[in-house]
């Protein structure tokens, strides 16, 4: 990355300072052995990826993404089920079992849904299944906000690793040129000493980068239907991302996030069962039509009857309550969600713009101040100024702001993944 370029001018510096030849490293790999060479990297497959094949791959291989699209056809199937018809009934009934003194009807028992009832049901079937699909589009936009947060996560752990690689090389060669410069009678053996801890203090610094790089290869590849998987992060971070100009406009952008759409068909299904419970207090009425043979008098009769029920105690009230009730238990739940999601959107968009600000500062004021810091200790040091621990403490400077705005990068990533999460983006 363009800004490593002085981190690897600086170990270039200190090796030409040193007598000993200075150690051969690859600033841009994401992995490395360790100080005990143990790999960095779990095994298992390994590749790079981009941010869209990252979604991509997750998308096609997430299991909730699959058991979604069976949500989806369960809810058509409840859909087709509701604008069923119901069906008829056949009755046959013989009075006495003697041939010629039978007295046989055949009749057909037809149930006629009164108030409403099949509309109602069609109407709280689509509803719910309309609801569903929500769910599905809710996932599948959380899950790509997932994906792209875990996704920078892995670049900002590479990039660590990077970093705790070339401070671990340079104090390395710094404790080797110190040990040298004892033997040799030039300084105190207090500077070996010292230089001993801080090389020390920069290996724990590698296992830790090397710990959180496998840590973020195994969230971002849990998101692949949990594939043995060590994949390396195809991206810069580099890119500070923006606050979106409709996270700003919060009123509008909050009634149009998916939850927010989600919310609102579960209110719009909660009062379609409401109409059906209400549509259930008109009692169904049942139409008999059919045939009666007297077979004693030779005589054969039609048969017509019907059938109504007498709401004389359960009117279906309890049923009725229990469903407005729910309704305006969802009606709230939607108060409730855009009241969470605002205060959770105005926490991201301050966050983001406050990681912005420190990166920004970070770029313009401390990173080239370290940077000339740096560059001044090794000059005073080739000119007899300064001794090599002056040196080494301004490279050690150097590196913190690194790893300063490599950690303000990361929380600037980490808030714009939580707007996109709300906003659905």
């Amino acid at each position: 990355m363009p800004w490593l370029q002085p981190v690897a001018a600086a170990i270039a510096g200190c090796a030409a300072l040193m007598p000993a030849a200075a150690m051969a490293l690859d600033l841009t790999a994401p992995t490395a052995a360790s100080a005990s060479g143990e790999p960095a990297v779990a095994q298992g497959q390994a590749g790079r990826v981009t941010l869209q094949q990252a979604i991509d791959r997750a998308m096609q291989t997430h299991p909730a993404i699959a058991a979604a699209g069976y949500e989806i056809a369960a809810s058509e199937g409840a859909l087709d089920q509701a604008r069923r018809w119901r069906n008829p009934e056949a009755a046959f009934t013989t009075e006495d079992v003697r041939r010629d003194r039978a007295t046989m009807t055949a009749q057909l028992n037809i149930p006629l849904e009164l108030g409403g009832k099949r509309g109602a049901r069609t109407r709280a079937a689509e509803a719910a299944r309309d609801a569903t699909a929500q769910d599905a589009a809710v996932l599948r936009a959380e899950l790509r906000a997932d994906v792209t947060r875990a996704f920078f996560d892995l670049l900002i752990a590479q990039e660590r690793l990077s970093l705790a690689q070339a401070s671990d090389t340079l104090a390395a060669e710094a404790e080797s040129a110190a040990a040298r410069r004892v033997q040799a009678g030039k300084v105190s053996p207090v500077e070996q000493t010292k230089a001993g801890v801080v090389r020390a203090s920069a290996a724990i610094e590698l296992r830790d980068a090397q710990a959180e790089l496998q840590v973020a290869q195994r969230a971002l590849a849990a998101f692949w239907g949990g594939t043995p998987f060590a994949p390396e992060a195809d991206g810069s971070v580099e890119t500070l991302p923006i606050v979106p100009p409709e996270a700003r406009a919060a009123a509008g952008a909050l009634e149009a996030t998916p939850r927010a759409v989600r919310a609102r068909l579960e209110i719009e299904r909660r009062q379609a069962l409401a109409n059906v419970e209400r549509a259930k207090r008109v009692p169904d009425v049942t139409l008999t039509v059919g045939a009666k043979r007297d077979s004693a008098a030779n005589n054969n009769m039609a048969v017509v009857g019907i059938a109504v029920p007498l709401p004389l105690f359960d009117r279906n009230q309890g049923s009725l309550l229990e469903a407005q009730r729910r309704a305006d238990k969802a009606f709230e739940d939607y108060r409730a969600l855009q009241l969470e999601q605002g205060a959770a959107l105005a926490q991201d968009v301050a966050r983001l713009e406050a990681a912005r600000a420190t990166v920004q500062s970070l770029r313009a004021n401390v990173l080239p101040g370290a940077q000339r810091a740096y560059d001044a200790a090794r000059i005073g040091f080739d000119a007899g100024k300064f001794n090599f621990l002056d040196v080494l403490d301004a490279q050690r400077t150097l590196f913190q702001a690194r790893a300063q705005y490599l950690a303000a990068l990361s929380r600037a990533h980490q808030a714009a993944g939580g707007i996109d999460r709300i906003l659905g983006r």
